[in-house]
C-alpha cells in the first residue's frame, strides 16, 4: 500500500450513478464522454493504485462500477423508450 493517508469511499456508495441530465446540465454541446459512475471509476482506480494493482483486492469496487454502470444504461434506455428529451 502507497502512503496516501485519503481514505476510499466504500464500494456501495458508488453504485448508484449521478444523474446524467444533470451532467449534460448547461453543457452546449451532448458528449459520449460524460460518465454519471466517473466516482465509481476513480474509487477502483485508487484501490488499485493502493493495493499494487492486485485485482482481487479490489472486486467489490469492480462491482460496484459494473453496477453502476448497468443502472445508468437501463435507466437511459427507459428515458428513450418514454420519449424523454436528452436520453
Amino acid at each position: 500500500m502507497t502512503g496516501n493517508s485519503e481514505a476510499l469511499p466504500k464500494p456501495e456508495d458508488n453504485v448508484k450513478p449521478l444523474d446524467y441530465k444533470e451532467q449534460f446540465a448547461g453543457r452546449k454541446v451532448s458528449s459520449q464522454f460524460i460518465d454519471p459512475c466517473a466516482a465509481a471509476s476513480k474509487a477502483s482506480m485508487d484501490c488499485l493504485n493502493r493495493n499494487d494493482y492486485n485485482r482481487d483486492a479490489c472486486l467489490e469496487y469492480f462491482q460496484a462500477y459494473r453496477d453502476c454502470k448497468n443502472t445508468w444504461i437501463q435507466q437511459r434506455k427507459a428515458d428513450r423508450r418514454a420519449g424523454k428529451p436528452g436520453a
